[in-house]
């Protein structure tokens, strides 16, 4: 077990560091590495990586370890990590695809659910001795219509949720599946034009930063809401402080900001801004399936035989 250096470059559940440390040597190192190589490991020594969609790994980072055959991402997302490279060093990448798509999706009806009724502002008019003014009518999400930017497994988790509230669905993606709920929208303005709210569930990385742009939130309304449980990076922070500071939307949800754990003050402020700490895929079942295949994918490369969530070649 000894030779098999498995070095982690996020922080992880007990349970699964427990588990890492009884089949392999573990360098756990929680803040990532950022520049210089964490100190006490030997880069040559080093034949797992475990990171995530957000920390990645990049191909300089890969070829400071000469030995490392396989990076394995912890959750579902790995737009940080260069698979193209990977690949092209013989090095496996792998994921946890759908382990915490359940969460995700409940995360995101449940900051719906708090918009719309305004969960948080009531709470604190309360609070602040103001019941009887504060009893305005609030929209709800029956009836309503639902606009998802992806239809991957959490959207289509979401849809099935919304679905219960007899939401109006429509979605905007790379193309149109033949059984997906709602209609295909293939222009984002469009969609956002047509929703009340407009939930965010498509994978991050390049080719999707900043598709949520201030012509987005403009078509989206006044009346309007964005939640946001996919990557910081798809919706333009900017535009969205923009929006919200001349009521162009109504509020939004957000469990990922573009330079988290860093949140501008003037979403901080904002009555009509929900924000958690990019916590929408945390429960107990979704990191005990993440943690399970994590470790069936070390077992299964070590042992030299299939491993059934590795990435494949685009």
């Amino acid at each position: 077990m000894s030779g098999r250096h498995v070095l982690a470059l996020i922080p992880l559940p007990a349970a699964t560091l427990d588990a890492l440390r009884r089949d392999y040597t573990l360098h756990y190192h929680p803040d990532g590495w950022a520049g210089t190589f964490p100190a006490g490991v030997d880069p040559a020594n080093v034949r797992a990586v475990v990171t995530n969609g957000s920390t990645g790994l990049s191909d300089a980072q890969m070829a400071m370890l000469p030995a490392l055959e396989i990076v394995s991402a912890f959750g579902a997302g790995y737009e940080n990590v260069d698979v193209a490279a990977a690949m092209r060093r013989g090095i496996v990448v792998t994921h946890a695809p759908g382990a915490n798509a359940a969460t995700v999706a409940d995360h995101a009806i449940g900051l719906l659910l708090a918009l719309a009724r305004g969960y948080a502002p009531l709470t604190e008019a309360v609070r602040a001795g103001r019941w009887r003014t504060s009893r305005a009518e609030r929209p709800t999400l029956t009836g309503a219509r639902l606009g998802l930017l992806g239809m991957g497994r959490i959207g289509r988790l979401i849809a099935a949720r919304a679905q219960g509230f007899d939401m109006t669905l429509g979605y905007h993606g790379r193309q149109p599946h033949a059984d997906a709920p709602g209609r295909f929208y293939p222009d984002l303005t469009e969609l956002a034009a047509d929703s009340d709210f407009l939930v965010i569930a498509c994978n991050g990385g390049a080719a999707t930063r900043h598709l949520v742009s201030s012509e987005v939130l403009q078509a989206l309304g006044p009346n309007g809401y964005v939640v946001n449980v996919s990557r910081g990076s798809v919706l333009d922070t900017q535009a969205l402080i923009d929006a919200l500071a001349h009521a162009a939307i109504a509020g939004a949800g957000l469990d990922v900001i573009e330079d988290e754990p860093e949140v501008p003050r003037a979403l901080l402020e904002h009555p009509d801004v929900l924000i958690t700490p990019h916590i929408a895929g945390r429960s107990p079942a979704s990191l005990i399936a993440q943690r399970d295949a994590l470790l069936a994918s070390l077992s299964q490369h070590f042992a030299y035989v299939p491993i059934e969530f590795a990435v494949r070649a685009a």
